[in-house]
């Protein structure tokens, strides 16, 4: 059965950069022999990672991701069985949300900055297909 979750959190490091890196690697490491794809969505202080794959290794993930000292303020938007994956080509896709058009982030939220934490799920995944539509997201598989 696959799964696909949605979740935000805050860095806990100024150095988010540093962090994405890390996360980066860490997902191209880990991912393919677990049968996970996905998107990490980030701006200079806040994280939005889509995960898609087996629930087993998905839960499992984001049971790593809850004890992970490099976030903080973790919360699920949403979780949901799927019968297709969206993210199928990437072993974890990117997107850096400061260089991202505003007027796309004002479609879909309140203010032109990623806040995932005041906005529903539906609304980030929405946000996300854009990304896609628009190539703003890199990823390689």
């Amino acid at each position: 059965m696959l799964v696909r979750l949605l979740y935000a959190s805050r860095a806990v490091d100024e150095k988010t950069c540093d962090v994405v890196h890390a996360i980066m690697q860490q997902s191209r490491l880990h991912n393919p022999q677990h049968g996970i794809t996905g998107v990490l969505c980030h701006s200079e202080r806040v994280f939005m990672q889509v995960l898609e794959g087996g629930r087993e290794a998905v839960n499992a993930l984001y049971g790593q991701i809850l004890r992970d000292p490099r976030h903080t303020d973790v919360i699920l938007l949403d979780y949901a069985e799927i019968s297709e994956r969206r993210y199928a080509g990437w072993t974890m896709g990117q997107a850096n949300m400061s260089k991202i058009n505003p007027s796309i982030l004002l479609k879909y939220s309140p203010l032109p900055a990623l806040s995932p934490h005041c906005m529903s799920g539906k609304m980030l995944l929405a946000l996300i297909d854009e990304l896609m539509a628009t190539a703003s997201i890199v990823g390689r598989t």
